[in-house]
């Protein structure tokens, strides 16, 4: 931890994973481990994704004061229907709330905005909100936003951007998601 507070930063900064790419939230859940390791705190937000059995939410409940995950959405994320898609900006709404919320309380040094990125170019919710909270966040609060798609707006803001770009993957070749690897 920081000498000087609670917290384990002082000047936080903002980070995007986007393309079309594998490893956007593995990305941001190998930074997770590192703010662990260091003795700090995670929020993970997950816009769209629903699974009710990932290896992020197991390691979750080995930090239960520290690790925090919600999702926010029932199914497994893989594809807006029409039938579902005013339950899922319905399910949008309240993650984006709820991440309005912990951002301003400034509880966790880190917080993950897993595919927000997706919600925003899904029109599930709005940018201003989303660079709202950006720009309003506590100093010691550092953001991941990831998803497919990122605006314009949230790239212009952040200070790290990694885009992933697919150029091979296993599903081609009819090999689907493997616990423990993919999620």
């Amino acid at each position: 931890m920081n000498a000087d507070s609670n917290h384990l930063l002082t000047k936080a900064l903002v980070s995007v994973y986007t393309g079309s790419g594998r490893g956007k939230t593995t990305a941001a859940l190998g930074l997770a481990l590192r703010v662990l390791g260091w003795g700090g705190s995670v929020c993970v937000v997950q816009f769209i994704k629903g699974y009710a059995n990932i290896g992020e939410a197991r390691i979750a409940d080995s930090f239960p004061q520290r690790f925090k995950l919600v999702q926010f959405a029932a199914d497994d994320g893989l594809s807006i229907t029409e039938n579902d898609l005013l339950s899922r900006v319905d399910a949008a709404g309240k993650a984006l709330c709820f991440a309005e919320s912990v951002v301003a309380e400034g509880q966790y040094d880190l917080v993950i905005l897993d595919e927000i990125n997706n919600a925003l170019s899904y029109n599930l919710i709005s940018l201003p909100p989303v660079l709202e909270m950006i720009h309003a966040r506590p100093d010691h609060v550092e953001l991941v936003l990831t998803g497919r798609g990122a605006p314009d707006e949230i790239i212009e803001v952040a200070d790290y951007v990694t885009e992933m770009k697919l150029v091979k993957h296993p599903f081609e070749r009819g090999i689907t998601a493997r616990r423990g690897i993919d999620y």
